[in-house]
C-alpha cells in the first residue's frame, strides 16, 4: 500500500515507495543519511597572482592607511554608509528584516568643566607671571602665588567653564606660561 502524498508534494512514481526526510519520517535517522546532504569543501580554492598581491599590500598597511583606503573604496564603487547591526537583527532573514528606523548615534559628551594647570613658566617673565596668577587664584597674595608659581605644575583653578578656562589660559601665556587644560 502507498502512503497518500503529502500537501504540496508531488504524487509518487507508480511502484516506488516515497521517501519522507527523518523529521517527517519514523523519526529515526541514520547517521549516514545526515551526512549524505552535508557538502564537501575540502578542496582549496586557488587564488590568482593579482589577488594574492593585492593581500599581501593590504597586509601591509598601517590603520590609518587602512582607515583611508576604506574611505576611498566606498567614494569609488559609491558604498553608502551603514550603521552596524545588532547581532540579533543581522541574524534574522531577509523576509524577516526589521523595518528600517533611523538610528540615533550618540554623540560623544562635551567636556563642560576644565581645571587649568600651569606647568612651566619662562624665567625672564616670572613676575609678570606672578601676577597674573595672583590676578585669577582667589585669596592669594604676592608671596603666595610666588610659591605656587616657583613649585609648578600648580592647579591654578577647577571646575571652570570651557570659555573662562580659555581665558585664564590666554592670560597666563601671554604672560610667559604654559597651561595645560584638564
Amino acid at each position: 500500500r502507498t502512503p497518500a502524498p503529502a500537501r504540496g508534494l508531488p504524487p509518487p512514481l507508480p511502484g516506488l515507495r516515497p521517501r519522507l526526510p527523518p523529521a517527517l519520517g519514523t523519526g529515526r535517522a541514520r547517521r549516514s543519511e545526515a551526512l549524505a546532504g552535508a557538502p564537501l569543501d575540502t578542496a582549496a580554492k586557488e587564488y590568482s597572482p593579482k589577488v594574492r598581491q593585492l593581500v599581501r599590500d593590504i597586509a601591509g598597511l598601517t590603520l590609518l592607511e587602512v582607515a583611508d583606503l576604506n574611505a576611498l573604496l566606498k567614494e569609488t564603487l559609491k558604498i553608502p554608509d551603514v550603521a552596524v547591526m545588532p547581532a540579533a537583527a543581522a541574524s534574522l532573514l531577509p523576509s524577516q528584516a526589521a523595518p528600517q528606523e533611523e538610528v540615533e548615534v550618540p554623540l560623544k559628551k562635551e567636556k563642560t568643566h576644565f581645571t587649568v594647570r600651569l606647568t612651566e613658566l619662562k624665567p625672564e617673565d616670572k613676575v609678570k607671571l606672578i601676577k597674573e596668577v595672583k590676578n585669577f587664584v582667589q585669596g592669594v597674595n604676592l608671596v603666595q602665588a610666588k610659591k605656587l608659581v616657583e613649585s609648578l605644575p600648580q592647579e591654578i583653578k577647577a571646575n571652570v567653564s570651557k570659555q573662562e578656562a580659555e581665558k585664564i589660559k590666554a592670560a597666563l601665556e601671554a604672560a610667559g606660561g604654559t597651561v595645560v587644560l584638564e
